[in-house]
């Protein structure tokens, strides 16, 4: 049994003019047996038919793999299912499976989406397919055992696609993507972040005016990396040293939001709370620094910050320029739970702190505790592991 886990991110980007993508994405997460089922689907043509088709065909395939039925059924089943066109002669909708197996072994299904990228040790690494006939059409079907590191970035047709007649007379093809994700696959970026980063250059190929749905799909394997956030004092006070006790008996990185709960952690450390006056962002209070901890911010402000982050991360990413590479103690809480952390401990303080119960002031006790439960939910639906005790 390995340590490794998988980091799953996707983009997409519309058809000009239309509401909908026809694109779809089914991500189902098994954590009880390391698995998991990625389904990119593709509907044929742009729209709402297109939309319909491709979520239909995702969410039939990653359920029938996620009940444990053979893929060839389940292939075999949406392959019987789908008709094709009279007119182009092709399927009304494609589709590509990644299945993870106990984090040990990836089974890669393609139907007529570009063919998936395998990224090993940063280079183009050239996987055996076997080619299958199921129903008519053909299908190429890959297992592939897993290493640290790998990258595996499926796309619909949109890619490939982009820049026809603009930038490109054919499109970007295959190799040039493939260039393209080999110069900056070595920096470390999370999957959502490199999904992000391919289908934002397709759209600049496309003049920005997509000719096509596009979507990008990227699945990194990595080892499992605990980080543990410690926010709010506890209802009692004779429980600071046990809360402490078990957050700081935690694996990995430790993270202490809010003043008062900074300072029981600096006492029960018995080291000093150096205060940083540097404001760094004008919209987040500046951090502070204990010998053992790896990051000391404010609380509720800065929380909520991250919170924006979070839900921004989920949907189009536009803020990860910001957060990715400032100093301020928002950006560095959201790089550590979202690119560095697979596991994530919350322990939450439900002590009413007596400064928020001005009435002028727009925080309270309700506030604080929607903030954890929001941003455990955010960090669930990027694939992380979380836990969040109550004290």
């Amino acid at each position: 049994m390995n340590n490794y886990c998988v980091d799953v991110g996707y983009k997409s980007i519309n058809h000009v003019g239309e509401v909908l993508c026809g694109d779809h994405i089914d991500y189902i997460d098994q954590p009880d047996t390391n698995s998991s089922v990625i389904v990119l689907a593709d509907g044929l043509g742009s729209g709402v038919k297109a939309s319909i088709l491709s979520t239909l065909t995702s969410k039939i395939i990653s359920t029938m793999i996620a009940e444990g039925l053979p893929i060839e059924e389940c292939v075999s089943t949406v392959a019987a299912t789908l008709p094709v066109c009279s007119v182009r002669g092709v399927a009304y909708s494609t589709f590509t499976i990644l299945h993870i197996v106990e984090n040990q072994m990836a089974e890669i299904i393609q139907y007529d989406n570009p063919l998936v990228i395998l990224l090993r040790e940063g280079r183009n690494y050239e996987y055996p397919m076997t080619e299958m006939n199921i129903e008519g059409k053909k299908i190429f079907k890959s297992t592939i055992g897993l290493r640290e590191g790998d990258i595996f970035v499926a796309m619909s047709d949109g890619c490939p696609h982009a820049g026809i007649g603009m930038a490109y007379n054919f499109g970007w093809k295959r190799e040039d993507i493939i260039t393209f994700l080999e110069n900056i696959a070595h920096v470390g970026f999370t999957a959502k972040t490199l999904a992000t980063i391919l289908v934002d250059e397709c759209n600049k190929l496309y003049e920005y005016q997509p000719g096509d749905d596009t979507t990008a799909c990227v699945v990194r394997v990595r080892k499992r990396y605990p980080v543990n956030l410690l926010f709010g004092p506890p209802s009692n006070r004779d429980d600071c040293d046990r809360m402490m006790s078990l957050f700081f008996s935690k694996e990995g990185k430790h993270i202490v939001a809010g003043g008062t709960t900074s300072t029981i952690a600096a006492k029960y450390l018995g080291k000093e709370l150096k205060a940083d006056l540097n404001f760094i962002d004008k919209d987040v209070p500046p951090i502070a620094h204990i010998d053992g901890v790896d990051l000391v911010t404010e609380g509720v402000i800065t929380i909520n910050k991250v919170l924006e982050y979070a839900k921004d991360y989920l949907g189009g990413n536009e803020s990860y320029e910001h957060w990715s590479c400032s100093q301020d103690g928002a950006s560095l809480m959201s790089r550590m739970l979202f690119e560095d952390a697979t596991d994530i401990n919350i322990f939450a303080g439900r002590a009413i702190n007596p400064a928020h119960q001005n009435p002028d002031l727009p925080i309270n006790f309700s506030i604080k505790m929607a903030l954890v439960q929001d941003l455990s939910d955010c960090l669930k639906k990027m694939g992380k592991r979380v836990k969040v005790s109550y004290f």
